[in-house]
C-alpha cells in the first residue's frame, strides 16, 4: 500500500511539473550459442536464469538468450548460421572458428582478460600458452586427452589386474571378450571401442609406440610427419591385431559418441574413453542407472608402458580445439565478459560446478552434501583452476584422471597453419584416416605403408613438411 501510494505521489508530482517518469530500462540480451546447450533442457534454462538473477544482484542487468543449435553436425550448423549474418555475441566453437577469426569476426581475448576480476586468474597453464599463439577462443577446463574406464566389477571378474603394459591390455581385453561378463549367454562384447576414429587409442597408446609428438625426426635427422613414421606404422599394426582378434570394435569407424556410450551401458564393450573428468562421472552415474542392482563403479586405467615408452598424448599447445569466442559484431562485448567473470569467481562456480541446491547437493548450515544428481551434472561455461570446492564430489576415477594429466603434460610440437594451407591439411587427413581404416579393417595389409605415405605426401604431406621444417628448425 505504501509503495503504491509513493508510487501515485510521484506520478502527480511529474505530472505537475510537466515532466515524465523515465521509463525502467530493459535487461540487456546477450545471444548465446553452445553445443548442448538448449532451451529444451530444464537445467540449462534454470542455470542461465540463476545466472542473471545474480548478476542483476550486482549491477549488471542482463537476459541470456540461448540461441538453439542441434548437437549433431554442430560445427557445420554454426558456420551455416555465422555466414547467413545471424552472429550471437557468445559463441562456442568446436571447428570452423579460423575462418571466422582470419575475417575479422572474433575478439582478441588478451584485450579482454586484464580488465577482469576472476577469469584472467582462472586460466590453466595451456590455456596461457594457446592464448599467445590464438586468441580467439578460450576454453578454461582442465585438457581433455581421453582416458580409459572400466566397470570395476568386470575389471575384478576379468581376473586380470589394473593393466600397466601393452600385453597386459590386450589380456584385458581378451578377458572380456570371452567372458560373458554381461551374462547374455553370447560373446558379443568387444575389448574396447572408440567413437569416429582411433583419435581415443592414440591418448594412451602413442607414446607407448613411440609417436612422441606430431613431427618427429627419422634417421637422417629430418623432420617428419608422425604419421608416416616407422613408429605411428607399428602402432596401427597393433590396432589392427587388436580388430583381428575381435578385441577392438570393427564399426568404430561409424560409431558416434552417443552410441559408444550405449555399448558401454549395454555391455557391448568393455572399455571406452571418457574426455574430461566431468564426462567419466557422466559416464558413471549413466552406468549406474542403467543397471541400478549392480550399482556399478568405474575404474580408470593407466597409459600402458610400450615398447617405446608411456604416457599420455603429448597436448597441442598451438591452439584451442574448441572454446568460447566474443563477436566483434557484438554491442554488448562488457556484459559477455562480465558474465563470464562472475562465471570464473567463487559464486560463479559455485552454481556452475555444483547445480542447484535441493538437487544435485543438499546444505545444512555450511556443510555442503552431494546427492546421486551430481554425477550427471557438468559444467556450461568454464572450470577456474583455481577454484576449490567446499565439497569433494568426483569420483576416484574422474579425481585419477586429473592427476594422470598433470602427471603426464608433455606440450606437442604442433603449430599452427597458415591459412593456404588448409586444403593440404584436409587433404591429408582424410587419406591418413582412410588408410588407417583399410589396415585395421585388413582391406590393407601392413606392407602396403610405403604406399600410404606415398599417397599422403601427394595429397599435401610434402608441402606441409617442408613447410614444418622452416618452423621447427628455428626452435
Amino acid at each position: 500500500m505504501l509503495g503504491r501510494m509513493l508510487l501515485g505521489a510521484m506520478t502527480v508530482m511529474a505530472l505537475t511539473a510537466g515532466t515524465a517518469i523515465p521509463a525502467l530500462a530493459d535487461p540487456v540480451t546477450i545471444r548465446v550459442v553452445s553445443k548442448d546447450l538448449l532451451t529444451t533442457n530444464p537445467d540449462d534454462v534454470k542455470l542461465v536464469k540463476k545466472y542473471e538473477e545474480a548478476l542483476k544482484a550486482k549491477g549488471t542487468d542482463i537476459h541470456i538468450q540461448i540461441v538453439d543449435l542441434p548437437s549433431s553436425g554442430y560445427a557445420d550448423k554454426l558456420s551455416a548460421m555465422l555466414l547467413s549474418g545471424d552472429i550471437p555475441d557468445l559463441i562456442y566453437f568446436q571447428g570452423g572458428d579460423a575462418k571466422m577469426a582470419e575475417q575479422g569476426v572474433l575478439e582478441d581475448w588478451n584485450n579482454w582478460l586484464p580488465k577482469t576480476t576472476y577469469l584472467k586468474d582462472a586460466l590453466f597453464p595451456h590455456n596461457v600458452e594457446r592464448l599467445k599463439n590464438y586468441p580467439y577462443l578460450l576454453y578454461v577446463y582442465p585438457p581433455r586427452i581421453p582416458q580409459p574406464v572400466i566397470r570395476t566389477d568386470w575389471l575384478a571378474k576379468s581376473g586380470v589386474a589394473a593393466p600397466q603394459t601393452v600385453d597386459d591390455y590386450v589380456k584385458l581385453f581378451t578377458a572380456i571378450k570371452d567372458g560373458d561378463f554381461d551374462g547374455n549367454g553370447k560373446a558379443d562384447t568387444y575389448g574396447v571401442t572408440t567413437a569416429d576414429n582411433t583419435q581415443e587409442l592414440d591418448s594412451i597408446f602413442n607414446q607407448a609406440f613411440g609417436v612422441t609428438g606430431t613431427w618427429m625426426k627419422n634417421d637422417a635427422g629430418e623432420w617428419i610427419a608422425a604419421r608416416s613414421s616407422k613408429q605411428e606404422k607399428d602402432k596401427i599394426a597393433f590396432y589392427a591385431s587388436l580388430k583381428e582378434k575381435g578385441l577392438y570394435d570393427p564399426e568404430y569407424i561409424t560409431t558416434k559418441w552417443d552410441v559408444k556410450e550405449d555399448k558401454f551401458y549395454s555391455g557391448r564393450a568393455g572399455v571406452v574413453f571418457g574426455s574430461s573428468a566431468e564426462v567419466i562421472d557422466i559416464y558413471g552415474g549413466k552406468m549406474r542407472q542403467a543397471h541400478p542392482d549392480q550399482n556399478p563403479t568405474l575404474t580408470l586405467l593407466a597409459p600402458p608402458k610400450g615398447p617405446a615408452g608411456q604416457g599420455l598424448i603429448a597436448l597441442d599447445v598451438s591452439k584451442e580445439a574448441r572454446g568460447l569466442a566474443i563477436a566483434t559484431t557484438s554491442e554488448h562485448k562488457e556484459e559477455v565478459v562480465k558474465l563470464l567473470d562472475f562465471i570464473a569467481s567463487p559464486e560463479g562456480q559455485a552454481i556452475e560446478r555444483l547445480g542447484f541446491e535441493g538437487e544435485q547437493y543438499t546444505k545444512d548450515g555450511n556443510t555442503i552434501k552431494t546427492t546421486d544428481k551430481i554425477a550427471t551434472w557438468y559444467a556450461r561455461f568454464l572450470v577456474a583452476a583455481n577454484w576449490q570446492p567446499p565439497v569433494q564430489w568426483m569420483s576416484d576415477a574422474a579425481q585419477g584422471s586429473l592427476k594422470t594429466i598433470a602427471a603426464n603434460f608433455k606440450p606437442d610440437n604442433a603449430f599452427v597453419w597458415p591459412a593456404d594451407y588448409a586444403t593440404d591439411i584436409d587433404a591429408t587427413e582424410n587419406v591418413y584416416r582412410a588408410w588407417v581404416y583399410k589396415f585395421i579393417s585388413g582391406e590393407a595389409k601392413m606392407d602396403q605403408w610405403d604406399q600410404f605415405v606415398s599417397e599422403w605426401n601427394s595429397a599435401g604431406g610434402e608441402h606441409m613438411t617442408e613447410y614444418a621444417r622452416t618452423v621447427l628448425n628455428g626452435k
